[in-house]
This record gives structure tokens, C-alpha cells and sequence, in this order.
């Protein structure tokens, strides 16, 4: 969908098209935590388990950040095992709740189809897997549960959001894809994306 959903809260995991195969990949959002001391700085730029980066806040001061990519490294807690006192294994983990990602659109990708792995930024929702093109405007969703409740949505003649998991983001679909020329024609593009 284009217009205000794009400054919404987005799940931290989505299906995408994998750029090597053109399948449908798992994209999952890195966690970024501050580096509260100049002397962690060390520990996090030598480690394996996360990257290191400089950020630079809207008044141009920096802060130090260690990134962690729970999609190529798993959880946090069984795997990160020595930390600079301070911090937490969970301080990695992904929130319980949605966050809007626009600004840090960095994750993992992992494709089932040819087992391509690696860091990658995120282009949303032009990466969307479950994307259908109707009269010049994109409809999304952001992964296979989303779309099947859009499915559901678009197909009931009662659109009551509260019935559906991903019922907030439902609020946010284009009337041209409501309408029951585009419905048709939606839901069997949609049907056919989830028969992957």
C-alpha cells in the first residue's frame, strides 16, 4: 500500500523477494543497542556476534552502536555469552512490540528456495513478496499471515477489522482495492502468491 502506512509500525520479520532467486526470503530487522561506554567500543568492533557502527543524532553529536542479526545468529540469549558489565543478552532482543523501522532498514535475509543467508537492507515495500499491482497502485502485505487476513478482508462482505490478527493494518487499505472490480482480481493475485 503507498501513502500513510509507510510511517507505521512494521513487524521485525517479512517476506520478501530474494534478490539472487526470486522467491519468497525472510527478511528479519537487526536490533541496534547504544554503546553506553567509550571503553565497550573495543569489545563490540573485535566481536563476531555483532557489527559495530557511528551514528550521528539530528544535532550532529555521534554515538557509538553494537548491531546484532538475530536472523544469522539466533537468539540472543543462548548465544551471546560474555558481555562488558551493563549489558544483556536481552538487551538485543527484539521488542514485544511493533516499531517504526523507517530509518534503520537493516536486517537479514534467509531464502528457504536457494538457502542464500547474509546481511541486507531492506527497500519496502518495493521488496514485498505478497504485493499486488492494480491500476497503478501497489497493495502489500507483510508476510504470509498478513496476507492471508488481507485475503479474508478483501473477500468478506462484513469488514469488521477486530476479527483479524493484523486488523490495524487493515484500517490502512486503499478504497480503489475494496471496491469490487479490484476485489476479484486482488484476491486471486493473492491466492496465488500464498500457494508458495
Amino acid at each position: 500500500m503507498t501513502g500513510p502506512y509507510e510511517c507505521r509500525p512494521i513487524p521485525h520479520n517479512l517476506d520478501i523477494v530474494c534478490p539472487a532467486c526470486r522467491g519468497r526470503a525472510e527478511f528479519e530487522f537487526a536490533e541496534v543497542v547504544r554503546i553506553k561506554l567509550k571503553a565497550d567500543v573495543q569489545f563490540f568492533q573485535k566481536s563476531s556476534m555483532f557489527d559495530y557502527q557511528q551514528f550521528h543524532d539530528s544535532c550532529g553529536h555521534s554515538w557509538h552502536a553494537a548491531i546484532y542479526f538475530q536472523g544469522l545468529h539466533g537468539r540472543p540469549q543462548p548465544v551471546i555469552q560474555e558481555l562488558p558489565e551493563g549489558y544483556a543478552a536481552g538487551d538485543w532482543d527484539h521488542s514485544r512490540y511493533l516499531k517504526n523501522r523507517s530509518g534503520w532498514p537493516v536486517g537479514s535475509i534467509r531464502c528457504g528456495s536457494c538457502h542464500m543467508r547474509g546481511k541486507h537492507v531492506l527497500k519496502w515495500p518495493a521488496e514485498a513478496y505478497f504485493a499486488i499491482s492494480y491500476r497503478n497502485r501497489v497493495l502489500w502485505a507483510f508476510h504470509r499471515e498478513s496476507a492471508i487476513d488481507l485475503m479474508q478482508y478483501l473477500q468478506s462482505r462484513e469488514r469488521s477489522r477486530s476479527r483479524y490478527r493484523w486488523g490495524f493494518f487493515l484500517l490502512y487499505v486503499p478504497t480503489v482495492f475494496k471496491t469490487g472490480k479490484a476485489r476479484e482480481y486482488v484476491v486471486k493475485q493473492l491466492g496465488k502468491l500464498l500457494l508458495y
